[in-house]
């Protein structure tokens, strides 16, 4: 996939698939930047500001890492039960708690 394609179906994942179905699956989540802060943590497998230096990060993430990132919200899709322990682990790795 070249790198705009990337970055699109990023967008299209974070900022209207995921909030859109947020609701009905009763995630502890709603808005844009929560999906992007839990989906990139994960895909670099800690604080993603720790790992990626410019912003907007889904810009400068490597390949690897969005790929990581996307793949991982479209499992989320598949099984709605994924996403809250993904959330607890990205705010335990910023010291928020999170279960």
């Amino acid at each position: 996939m070249r790198r705009d394609e990337l970055e699109n179906r990023w967008l299209w994942l974070t900022r209207e698939n995921l909030p859109r179905v947020a609701a009905s699956h009763g995630w502890p989540v709603r808005h844009d930047h929560c999906f992007a802060r839990i989906l990139l943590d994960h895909a670099c497998g800690g604080r993603w500001y720790d790992h990626v230096v410019w912003r907007p990060a889904y810009r400068h993430a490597p390949p690897d890492m969005l790929h990581r990132a996307i793949g991982l919200g479209e499992r989320c899709l598949a099984d709605p039960a994924l996403l809250p322990a993904l959330n607890a682990r990205s705010l335990r790795w910023r010291g928020k708690g999170g279960g």
